[in-house]
């Protein structure tokens, strides 16, 4: 996606959601050069001499090259995968190196629901910043909201409200998994699903299974949610139905007799689960 900005209007429709987008953005800053540009109104435009406050959230992940944020109470370094967060009334300026330069996606939001969202993620409002291993999905929300935007078909503030917190989630959950590093997690993970398929026409103890890997059952359960989105046991029904399907085409086994091989409790459960998950029952996926 090339550079654009964008500064928006919102309604009293688009107020009453409770939250809206006022600017979006992505920049690229090349090394050397002047920061930032000097095509922002006034009220956005800043430089590193003059402090900015503004009167709305902003979000702004760094994707390339790094900098400097400093606020009143501190300095913080800005690497690729870096989200920071600008809170309405904070007194702040950034910008890049002037060796890397760098590439930014930002957001700007405001509405009485905001606040609620943002303290999910951002805690402690003296960490405004959030580092992120594997930024993918964050870059796929801000280039979905990027492109909705550019669009701005009808009610696009309201579709822009549920994006903006969908890009907090995804916030919240990389911030989860930083917790995690350095602990193995990726092989006890990985371990996990293995185990699970090898039993998929089995009962499981997963309760064992941590045992075996020398870590709690609670701990072991939140880190798998974490990873995978599912918890243990949804994660191994959802296998249950991948190897049925699998059945279904690569065997002549009759439904009923497959729906038994892989341990659920009736015919109609198996049917309505399958169905549930894939789309279509046993028999529509077969003929």
């Amino acid at each position: 996606m090339k550079d654009f900005f964008e500064y928006l209007n919102s309604g009293a429709q688009d107020k009453k959601w409770g939250i809206s987008l006022t600017v979006a953005g992505k920049y690229t800053s090349p090394p050397g050069e002047s920061y930032p540009g000097t095509e922002h109104p006034t009220g956005y435009y800043f430089d590193w001499n003059s402090w900015r406050v503004l009167n709305e959230f902003q979000l702004n992940l760094i994707t390339e090259g790094k900098g400097v944020l400093e606020l009143t109470e501190g300095r913080y370094d800005l690497l690729p995968g870096t989200v920071m967060l600008i809170r309405p009334g904070e007194r702040h300026r950034y910008k890049p190196s002037s060796k890397s330069g760098w590439t930014e996606n930002y957001i700007g939001f405001t509405g009485n629901l905001v606040e609620h969202f943002v303290n999910q993620v951002f805690e402690e409002k003296s960490n405004p910043i959030v580092h992120c291993s594997h930024p993918f999905e964050l870059m796929d929300s801000f280039q979905r909201i990027f492109g909705m935007i550019q669009q701005q078909s009808p009610s696009f503030q309201k579709i822009g409200a549920g994006l903006v917190i969908q890009l907090l989630g995804n916030i919240e959950s990389q911030l989860r998994l930083e917790q995690f590093r350095g602990k193995e997690v990726d092989s006890l993970v990985n371990n996990a699903k293995q185990y699970i398929w090898d039993h998929v026409d089995e009962g499981v103890d997963f309760k064992a299974f941590a045992a075996l890997n020398h870590v709690s059952y609670s701990y072991f359960r939140k880190i798998f949610k974490i990873y995978t989105g599912l918890a243990p046991h949804q994660y191994f029904l959802d296998s249950k139905v991948l190897r049925a399907k699998e059945l279904l085409l690569t065997t002549d086994l009759p439904i009923k007799e497959i729906s038994y091989r892989l341990g659920f409790s009736s015919i109609h459960y198996f049917s309505r689960t399958f169905k549930n998950k894939i789309g279509q029952s046993p028999r529509e996926v077969r003929f």
